[in-house]
């Protein structure tokens, strides 16, 4: 299964999902992710700091939403819901495969938070958040 996670600027939450579930090291998953607005800038500092606490080793460069890697995913998972919606409209024959993270995972309504210019500590509240999720992600795409 390919995975692509997309967020605004690909410089926090979706690439600490792409980083969290490549470190799972599932069997037949790959993982990509990019940035609806992303500009070529390196990972947030905070975000890296997480990642390496956490032991986790992740080089990234922020990337944009491109119609190949629309095309190269069999689930797209956004961090809000704005994030859908843009996709959706941009790429209507793909809109199948296209939803929120916590929409696919447990079924919520709510948008991942965005720790981007925060704290250390609101970037580790964002990392838990999608620690979890992306627990609930693994459950799910294991039971189908």
């Amino acid at each position: 299964m390919k995975i692509f996670f997309v967020c605004t600027g690909n410089t926090c939450r979706s690439p600490m999902a792409e980083a969290i579930l490549t470190a799972k090291e599932l069997p037949g998953i790959e993982v990509r992710s990019a940035g609806i607005f992303a500009g070529a800038a390196p990972l947030s500092k905070n975000a890296q700091a997480v990642l390496d606490e956490q032991k986790i080793p992740f080089s990234h460069m922020a990337k944009p939403v491109r119609p190949e890697d629309v095309e190269w995913a069999n689930l797209i998972l956004t961090m809000t819901a704005a994030h859908r919606d843009m996709l959706m409209q941009s790429y209507p024959e793909a809109a199948s495969k296209i939803y929120t993270l916590k929409e696919f995972a447990d079924g919520s309504r709510e948008d991942v938070s965005d720790p981007y210019g925060g704290s250390l500590s609101a970037y580790q509240q964002t990392f838990d958040e999608l620690n979890q999720l992306i627990d609930k992600l693994v459950f799910k795409i294991k039971e189908e």
